[in-house]
């Protein structure tokens, strides 16, 4: 606790070091304690700092907590109420309310804290959390109530916490920083895995190899009045390095334009899906799915069963959602070798699932973990902290990309994306399969950065991808 204290005390300085004021939020418990320690050295060091602490948290303070209290009275910090109002705003607020072992809606006095963290944040205070935003389930990122601490900035003591990267927990963290505490926290086996944007992202390429060395990509899509999608995915599967990339548009009137006037490279194959050799099935990586509307299901049955890469996005995973014939069949190709990755947002996954998109939302890393089960796959659950899990490994936690990408189209491009990075490394599966698919999550979610108001166009991102990639 003198550690956590210590720390949290550093970089309430860092991130304010002209303060004039600085106010500590204590309540029961050992978080309360971190917060006590903090509030002592801050006031060594000069700071006018005050402790305001929910009503009778001194009487239910662990032995540490208690010890953390005293020493906060004899540095100095003045201890008042939570609800008292007096004094000027402060420049910097930190939360130590509650800490890591909440698993209940705050109420009382609690709840009349977080709210008044709240109100010193939108007057323009830098709200510091203490591991936890207050009210937050650090497990699976959703508020425990009707409401939790918003902060700037938290600092996550020993170990990250899932739910400070995904669902609403990015909202509510801000920007996550990490103290050890020189503890070593190792043997403990992880919850999930952190994955970021990594320095090499390019799939090497040999002198010597020409365009069938780097693969095959078929995108499958693109009904009445949906061309579009299908046509980013094969854009953004081009701009990832795959070889030669196919379009089998599911519109009649867009297959037979026969040309992508902006990527001429694209190559057009009217019902490839019905007409290709099973050898051809089996060497080309398909992305199916974007755009599909009504027509992808007639696909379905012949792709299930002969491709042996196939990753699974947006119309298509509605269609197999809705036909139990089509979930048989998913689920049984990892049996033969087949290997299928799925890309649902929320809804679709809860559609996949029979739940509802609240249920998949409450739990995401549980959520991605039963499509494995359910179907042997690579599942990609996307959202704030897209989740990626695999059978027999840890699950990933993205942890790239912001607000900018949800917009229509993106989605489209990163299962394109995907296909390109997947294509390049055919023999992949397992847990090498998990790491492609997080590779190319995490450069999709970086060429978003850093945020910028509004949306980013697909198109756009497709370039910003390509130039990214190079």
């Amino acid at each position: 606790m003198a550690r956590a204290g210590l720390a949290v005390a550093r970089l309430a300085l860092a991130l304010a070091p002209h303060a004039r004021s600085i106010d500590v939020r204590v309540g029961h418990g050992n978080n309360g304690g971190d917060g006590l320690e903090a509030a002592a050295w801050l006031r060594r060091w000069g700071k006018d700092v005050r402790v305001r602490a929910v009503p009778g948290f001194d009487a239910r303070l662990p032995t540490d907590a208690a010890r953390a209290l005293a020493r906060a009275r004899d540095a100095g910090v003045p201890i008042v109420d939570a609800a008292d109002a007096a004094g000027a705003p402060a420049a910097l607020v930190v939360d130590a309310l509650l800490g890591i072992g909440a698993n209940r809606a705050p109420d009382g006095a609690l709840a009349g804290a977080i709210e008044a963290i709240g109100r010193d944040g939108a007057a323009g205070a830098i709200v510091l959390a203490v591991d936890a935003p207050s009210g937050l389930d650090v497990t699976r990122g959703h508020p425990l109530g009707d409401g939790a601490v918003v902060a700037q900035h938290t600092l996550s003591l020993l170990t990250l916490k899932p739910g400070l990267f995904t669902a609403a927990g990015r909202d509510h963290a801000g920007t996550v920083w990490l103290d050890t505490l020189n503890c070593d926290c190792g043997a403990e086996p992880p919850d999930a895995l952190l994955v970021g944007a990594p320095a090499t992202r390019r799939v090497p390429r040999r002198h010597a190899g020409h365009k069938g060395s780097f693969g095959d990509v078929v995108v499958v899509g693109g009904d009445t009045s949906m061309s579009g999608a299908a046509l980013l995915a094969a854009r953004a599967a081009q701009a990832a390095g795959a070889g030669r990339v196919y379009l089998d548009l599911l519109d009649p009137g867009a297959a037979e334009a026969g040309h992508d006037p902006l990527r001429p490279e694209l190559m057009w194959r009217s019902r490839w899906w019905h007409d290709a050799t099973p050898g051809q099935l089996a060497a080309a990586t398909l992305v199916c799915g974007c755009g599909g509307g009504a027509r992808i299901t007639e696909t379905l049955p012949r792709l299930l069963e002969a491709a042996c890469r196939l990753v699974l996005d947006a119309d298509a995973l509605n269609a197999i959602a809705s036909d139990p014939a089509l979930q048989q069949a998913l689920a049984a190709r990892g049996a033969r070798g087949c290997r299928t990755v799925l890309t649902p947002h929320p809804l679709e996954a809860a559609r996949l699932l029979g739940r509802t998109t609240a249920e998949v939302q409450a739990d995401r890393v549980a959520a991605a973990t039963e499509l494995v089960r359910r179907f042997d796959c690579v599942a990609l659950l996307k959202g704030s902290g897209s989740v990626l899990a695999a059978p027999g490994v840890v699950p990933r936690i993205n942890a790239t990309g912001n607000a900018s990408l949800a917009s229509a189209g993106t989605g489209d491009v990163l299962a394109g994306w995907i296909g390109g990075w997947w294509a390049q490394d055919a023999t992949a599966g397992g847990e090498a399969l998990l790491e492609i698919v997080a590779t190319a999550v995490a450069t999709h979610g970086a060429a978003a950065g850093p945020r910028a108001a509004g949306a980013w166009r697909a198109a756009d991102l497709v370039d910003r991808l390509a130039l990214g990639a190079r």
